[in-house]
């Protein structure tokens, strides 16, 4: 395989706040790890080996600065990310038994959403085969329409990725629906989880679901399902992918760092840079496999902390010497 070209992610970088001792009337202790989707993604893409460039807004708090520090050590590219004023999105958030989290933003006036059109124009793609985006930065405003018209542009250049990442107790479920269709038209990838579907499409089962987002533009529709793998449909061709077993900690960013493995490992094979020319139903197959391993083992620690290169090929040789005659 060659070496996977760069890809630039565009969105959030959040204050992940995540319970670490109740006291009960003594107080409950958080503990801050760096999160938001699409910065997640981009520490996922270079601890995989990818060159990974994040278009953040980031701000110079408490939060921000370790958030900064974060993504600068997992070497993530920050020349063209904004030093922003304002301050840092929070997100609590509250991990049930079985590992699923729910939050609770703190986002009125922080700095992800303040994009303009000048801040991104003067970024640019630069030399990335493949830009990648979504979640709250390209839903909520001011800065959506600027990173909507951002995609729109660096189609004549780039694959272009979007995830969703459906946060109903922020934006109203009936928001996305409209802008769904815009999205897929931008879209060569879409990748999304089957909650988000449901919200997407309560009516649908996931076969007409996907053909209706291939209609609206979406080549490549993925949809995850947690423990039980992935559906992946290229032009309406399908496979599903099987999940990877683990011992759960929490689930906190498992969607992001799957992103980060399908990038990766289509940019290793070639495949970015275009409207995936070429990719076929077992290209995609196989970088959802991977993707899965990726995922699996973000499960297996607390908190959005995707995993290293070494340690995915290290459970990939495992199953392929259990495989093994």
């Amino acid at each position: 395989m060659q070496a996977s070209p760069q890809v630039t992610v565009l969105g959030e970088c959040v204050a992940d706040l995540l319970a670490e001792q109740d006291d009960g009337e003594a107080g409950l202790t958080l503990r801050m790890l760096p999160g938001g989707g699409p910065a997640n993604t981009a520490v996922g893409l270079a601890r995989l080996g990818t060159p990974s460039r994040l278009l953040a807004r980031v701000s110079g708090d408490l939060f921000g600065r370790r958030i900064r520090a974060h993504l600068l050590s997992s070497g993530v590219d920050l020349s063209d990310a904004v030093a922003a004023r304002e301050p840092s999105t929070l997100a609590i958030a509250d991990i049930d038994p079985e590992g699923q989290a729910a939050y609770t933003f703190h986002a009125r006036g922080t700095a992800d959403w303040q994009w303009t059109g000048a801040e991104l124009a003067a970024a640019g793609v630069g030399r990335s085969a493949c830009v990648h985006s979504g979640s709250l930065a390209l839903t909520l405003d001011p800065g959506g329409a600027a990173v909507e018209d951002f995609l729109a542009a660096a189609r004549d250049r780039a694959t272009v990725s979007i995830d969703p990442n459906i946060r109903t107790s922020l934006v109203d479920a009936e928001h996305y629906r409209r802008r769904l269709p815009g999205w897929c038209a931008l879209a060569d990838i879409l990748r999304l989880s089957e909650d988000d579907l449901r919200e997407l499409r309560p009516s649908s089962e996931l076969g007409a679901a996907c053909a209706d987002l291939h209609r609206a533009g979406a080549r490549l529709v993925v949809v995850t399902r947690g423990a039980d793998g992935a559906v992946v449909s290229l032009d309406g061709a399908r496979a599903t992918i099987p999940g990877v077993a683990v011992d759960v900690v929490d689930t906190v960013g498992a969607g992001d760092s799957f992103t980060s493995g399908l990038l990766h490992r289509l940019g290793v094979r070639g495949l970015l840079g275009g409207r995936l020319d070429g990719a076929t139903l077992d290209d995609v197959a196989d970088a959802c496999r991977y993707a899965a391993r990726v995922a699996a083992l973000t499960c297996s620690v607390a908190g959005p902390n995707p995993p290293w290169a070494h340690q995915v090929d290290a459970v990939m040789d495992d199953v392929d010497s259990l495989a093994a005659p």
